[in-house]
């Protein structure tokens, strides 16, 4: 499966921006997740990435291949880009059966492809089914109801998992009847021995003209290469694709049943099995779980990363929920207002967010955020927080607060002046939709109205703290660094509660495991522990460091 890159990707309309200026690198074999709240562009990169849309500008490309650069004047169609693309709506055919919703694109192929002889192949399975005459007979005898009648159409689905069948070589081998023999391996020795001259004179037919078959029955030239034409898929190998992926998603038994006869899971499995049947380079999908409910959802999630592992392919994921991403990624792609936040691993976007935005939109329960005016002393910043508490913060790896502020002002400064270069070149428009800083929100116990406040100046002594739920522990008596606080709220899931805790006018959300019941208005002392508690300029938003907090 090939790399994807994006380069500059821009997609506008007017001066709008829905993507700005994004640039990806997705490994191989990888299973991406585009984050975002609602609108924030992560659609229209799937689509663009896909085809389905074009970009403004910027340069894409699949493998070595390029499929979009605007420069060049480049844009590959999306069905010549073979990929993949799972919608959120599963647009099943109410019409036609599951196996012809499945097959209904591959009798639309019309490529250049192997030629592969289908005799030799059908001769090739059977040879490799009757050789094990035992394994036939337990597969065909197990289709057998209570009263011992043979269920002939479960029997085939059964030899064709069994043995990686098409449905015409199953029957085939079920007509052939060694599941009747007394001595099934006896009679399918028999019957592979004549399977075998059989396959064997195929070969010699091909040796006379110079040819022959590897071992996927594809023609080989005098050359060595295989010999490959523009055409169509033969019945036989739409049927043992259709089979090979309803097998993989667990499907086999409803190929003869209409979408209107399944579930919502079942349905979604078909339009998976119908989107990998024509084996693409990768498989793009956009929130194809948001239909199904909640215990479904989390069935799918195994179900979604089984897949990405048996089909070695390249996953490309859009979705609006964060737990989802967390689950399923091997890197998250977070984006906000058309523009990329964090490009990682959901761990490390978890515990080190880049910014007030990323450290916001992923977690469940949310991040606590503390207001904090401090100054760096020594190897620490000495902070106010929580109406005058004193604290300080403590960083695992050495810190120049007075270095980080002029680089952000240097970094700011050189983005300020390629804007400014940008907006001088021909065609170039103003971003209506400008970038600001995130709009984080302190929890207090009565909330202000904001809206009616003028918009403070802020110098490097206003900083921001923000710190997981589960960083937040319950203190026996005396312990260092305690602050007294009420229980403003408590839910219990079992295995843990979720606090609302009230330290003055503030409240603050802790995770506190075990089955214990809390009761609201019952006073507490809390800690905040670990070294993962995160540090922010409130001015840029980004993220400064991490370490751990000392509260007197």
């Amino acid at each position: 499966m090939p790399e994807i890159t994006l380069r500059n990707i821009t997609k506008r309309w007017g001066n709008f921006f829905g993507v700005d200026n994004v640039s990806l690198d997705i490994p191989d074999n990888s299973f991406i997740t585009l984050l975002g709240p609602s609108g924030c562009g992560k659609t229209t990169i799937l689509r663009m990435i896909a085809g389905l849309e074009t970009p403004t500008e910027g340069q894409i490309k699949i493998g070595d291949r390029v499929v979009f650069d605007s420069a060049a004047g480049v844009n590959v169609p999306a069905n010549k880009r073979k990929v993949g693309f799972l919608f959120q709506n599963y647009a099943l055919w109410p019409n036609m059966t599951v196996f012809q919703n499945i097959s209904f694109g591959l009798k639309n192929v019309h490529e250049e492809m192997p030629n592969v002889d289908v005799t030799a192949k059908q001769t090739g399975d059977l040879l490799r089914a009757v050789s094990n005459g035992k394994k036939v007979r337990e597969e065909v005898e197990s289709c057998r109801d209570k009263d011992g009648k043979l269920d002939a159409k479960r029997a085939y689905i059964k030899l064709i998992d069994a043995f990686t069948l098409s449905m015409f070589t199953a029957k085939e081998l079920f007509n052939l009847k060694i599941h009747e023999a007394s001595d099934p391996a006896a009679a399918g020795a028999a019957k592979a021995a004549e399977l075998e001259k059989k396959l064997e004179g195929i070969r010699d037919s091909y040796k006379a003209k110079g040819q022959s078959l590897n071992e996927e029955y594809q023609v080989v030239g005098s050359d060595g290469q295989v010999v490959k034409s523009v055409r169509k898929l033969t019945p036989e190998e739409i049927d043992a694709r259709v089979r090979r992926v309803s097998r993989i998603v667990k499907i086999g038994l409803f190929m003869d049943r209409y979408p209107a006869e399944l579930s919502g899971g079942q349905q979604q499995r078909v339009a998976i099995a119908r989107t990998l049947a024509p084996e693409p380079q990768v498989l793009f999908m956009d929130e194809p779980l948001s239909n199904l409910d909640a215990k479904l959802r989390l069935e799918m999630r195994y179900e979604l990363q089984r897949l990405h592992v048996e089909t070695g392919s390249t996953f490309v994921y859009v979705t609006h929920d964060q737990m989802e991403a967390m689950t399923l990624a091997t890197r998250i792609c977070l984006i906000n207002n058309g523009v990329l936040q964090q490009y990682e691993a959901p761990l490390k976007v978890y515990n080190r967010p880049e910014n007030l935005f990323a450290a916001d939109f992923v977690g469940n329960p949310s991040i606590n955020f503390v207001d904090a005016k401090g100054r760096q002393q020594g190897e620490g910043v000495e902070l106010t927080i929580l109406d005058g508490r004193k604290a300080r913060f403590i960083p695992n790896e050495p810190l120049n607060l007075e270095s980080w502020f002029a680089d952000r002002d240097r970094q700011a400064a050189e983005k300020a002046e390629a804007e400014k270069a940008r907006l001088q070149k021909k065609g170039a428009v103003e971003k209506s939709n400008k970038d600001e800083v995130f709009q984080y929100h302190v929890q207090k116990v009565e909330e202000e109205d904001y809206s009616l406040q003028d918009t403070p100046v802020l110098t490097n002594e206003d900083l921001v703290l923000a710190f997981r739920p589960e960083a937040i522990d319950l203190a026996e008596e005396g312990a260092a660094g305690a602050m007294d606080a009420t229980i403003y709220g408590a839910m219990p899931t079992g295995m843990e509660s979720t606090l609302k805790l009230r330290v003055g006018g503030f409240l603050l959300t802790g995770v506190v495991f075990g089955s214990t019941a809390y009761q609201i208005g019952q006073k507490t002392r809390i800690v905040v522990s670990g070294s993962d508690v995160l540090l922010f300029d409130r001015k840029s938003g980004r993220r400064i460091s991490a370490g751990r907090l000392e509260i007197e």
